[in-house]
C-alpha cells in the first residue's frame, strides 16, 4: 500500500468550505499550489481535512529537508516554548543562538575563523549579506545573475530576475544592481573565461562590493553553471577585491548531496546565505562568513528583534543533527541517481522533456515545445503538475518561464515514497501528451 490515498475529489468537501471563508477574508494575491488545506503533516506526507493523503514533492518551498514535523524538531520546539519564547538576543541572550551558531560556523566552507547572524527569512538574509559587503568593501554595485531570485524586498526584489508576479509595477527598485548573464549553453551569452570583460563591459569592477550567486539557481530552474565558471568568479573577485556571496537559501542544508552546494565545487564564498530548511519550517535565516568581516562592522549595525528566536534555533539545532544521524547527504546523493535516471527515462519517452538537470537530489525536467529552438512549454508544465495534484502528488513549477517541475523533497521520505511519486509524474505526463 503507498503513501497517497485520495477519498474525495480534489478539494474534498471540507476544504472548498474553508476556501469560502478565504475568499472573504484573506489577501488575494496570497494563492496557493494546492486546492485542499492541510490537517496534518508527518515525513513527506501531507493529510488534508478530507482525509486525502499526498506526497509533499515541494517540502514547503523546499523548507522541509527533514520533512513535516520530524520528532526530534517537535520535542525540542517544545522542550524551548516551555521556557520562554523570546527575548531579542540583543536585549537578552540565549544559548541556542550561540549553540547554533557554533554548529553552522563549524561546517561552512572556507579553513578561517567564522561568524554567524541569524534573521527572519531568506530575503532577509540576502539583504543583509550585501548589507555586510558593502560595509567591510565601502563600494555601493551589486552583480547578480539572468533567471536569479533572492527574494522580495526592494533591494532582493531588484536583485531577483523575473518581472511578473515579483517586480510587477513595485518599483523604482534599488540602485546599482547590475544583472550579467548566467552561462546557459542554450542561449550563449556567457562563455567560460569571459566573465571579466562582461562585468568590465557594464560596471567598474572596483565599485562593485559583491557579486551574489545561487550555486544553482532555484526559482530560475534548478540551473547548475558549468564547469569552471564559480571558479573563474572567485578568481575575478579574488582580482578586483569583490566579495563573493553564495545565496544558499534554496540550494543548501544537505540538497546536493553536501551540506552546502558550493562545496560541490572548489570555491570558498566570502559570505554564505542562510534559509528554508535551516528550521524544519520556523522562521530563521542566516549569513556566515569570515569573523573578520563581521568585526570591521559597527556594533549593532545588523540584527533583527525576530532574528535567531530561541524556538527556531532550537529547531535548526536539531535539524543539523538529524541530517548527520540519519545520513541525509548520503541520502541525497543516492535519491539524486534514482530520480536522475527517472527523469533521462522521462526524457527518452516524451519529446517534451526538454533536458533533466541537478545534482544529487536537487533534481528539475525542463519542458519545451521545441528542442531545436528551446522554445519553452509552460502550459504543459503547468498541466502536468496539475494532473499529478490530483492524483496525490504535490510539485513546484520553477524557471523564468515556469517551463520548469523541480523536486524540493524531504530527504527524511522512503525510497517508495519516492518512485511512487515519480511513478505518478510519469503517468501525468501521460496523459498530459495523450498516451
Amino acid at each position: 500500500m503507498g503513501s497517497i490515498l485520495i477519498k474525495t475529489e480534489i478539494p474534498g468537501p471540507k476544504s472548498r468550505e474553508i476556501a469560502r471563508e478565504r475568499e472573504r477574508f484573506v489577501a488575494s494575491p496570497m494563492g496557493s499550489l494546492a486546492p485542499f488545506y492541510i490537517e496534518r503533516g508527518h515525513g513527506a506526507v501531507v493529510e488534508d481535512v478530507d482525509g486525502n493523503r499526498f506526497l509533499d514533492f515541494t517540502g514547503g518551498w523546499g523548507c522541509l529537508v527533514v520533512g513535516h514535523s520530524h520528532p526530534r524538531v517537535i520535542s525540542a520546539v517544545k522542550d524551548q516554548a516551555e521556557k520562554f519564547l523570546h527575548t531579542d538576543f540583543t536585549a537578552v541572550p540565549y544559548k541556542p543562538f550561540a549553540d547554533l551558531a557554533k554548529m553552522i560556523a563549524e561546517r561552512a566552507p572556507g579553513n578561517f575563523e567564522k561568524q554567524v547572524a541569524f534573521f527572519n527569512s531568506g530575503a532577509e538574509a540576502v539583504e543583509n549579506a550585501v548589507k555586510i559587503a558593502k560595509g567591510v568593501t565601502h563600494r555601493k554595485a551589486i552583480v547578480v545573475f539572468e533567471n536569479a531570485f533572492h527574494g522580495r524586498t526592494l533591494l532582493t526584489m531588484t536583485m531577483t530576475h523575473r518581472a511578473m508576479p515579483y517586480k510587477y509595477i513595485y518599483g523604482p527598485f534599488a540602485s546599482e544592481v547590475y544583472r550579467l548573464p548566467f552561462p546557459n549553453p542554450h542561449t550563449n551569452k556567457m562563455k567560460i573565461g569571459g566573465f571579466e570583460q562582461v562585468l568590465k563591459d557594464n560596471v567598474y569592477p572596483e565599485d562593485v562590493a559583491a557579486i551574489v550567486i545561487e550555486p544553482i539557481q532555484g526559482e530560475g530552474g534548478f540551473n547548475v553553471p558549468p564547469e569552471g565558471f564559480l571558479e573563474e568568479l572567485r578568481a575575478v573577485c579574488d582580482k578586483y577585491g569583490i566579495m563573493l556571496v553564495a545565496d544558499e537559501v534554496q540550494s543548501g542544508y544537505g540538497r546536493t548531496g553536501k551540506l552546502f552546494a558550493i562545496q560541490n565545487w572548489n570555491v570558498v564564498p566570502d559570505l554564505v546565505s542562510l534559509g528554508k530548511s535551516i528550521a524544519a519550517g520556523l522562521p530563521l535565516s542566516a549569513v556566515v562568513g569570515k569573523k573578520e568581516y563581521f568585526d570591521k562592522l559597527p556594533g549593532s549595525s545588523i540584527g533583527s528583534t525576530f532574528g535567531g528566536n530561541p524556538v527556531a534555533c532550537r529547531a535548526g539545532i536539531e535539524v543539523l543533527h538529524i541530517i548527520d544521524e540519519e545520513k541525509l547527504l548520503d541520502r541525497a546523493v543516492e535519491y539524486g541517481k534514482i530520480i536522475d535516471e527517472n527523469f533521462k527515462e522521462l526524457q527518452k519517452k516524451y519529446s517534451v522533456v526538454g533536458e533533466t538537470r541537478g545534482i544529487g537530489a536537487m533534481r528539475a525536467i525542463e519542458f519545451v515545445k521545441d528542442r531545436d529552438t528551446w522554445e519553452p512549454d509552460s502550459e504543459t508544465a503547468k498541466a502536468v503538475i496539475m494532473e499529478s495534484l490530483q492524483n496525490g502528488l504535490i510539485l513546484a513549477g520553477a524557471g523564468i518561464h515556469g517551463n520548469v517541475i523541480r523536486f524540493l523533497i524531504p530527504l527524511v521520505m522512503s525510497e517508495d515514497e519516492l518512485r511512487e511519486g515519480l511513478e505518478v509524474l510519469d503517468k501525468a505526463i501521460a496523459k498530459v501528451m495523450g498516451k
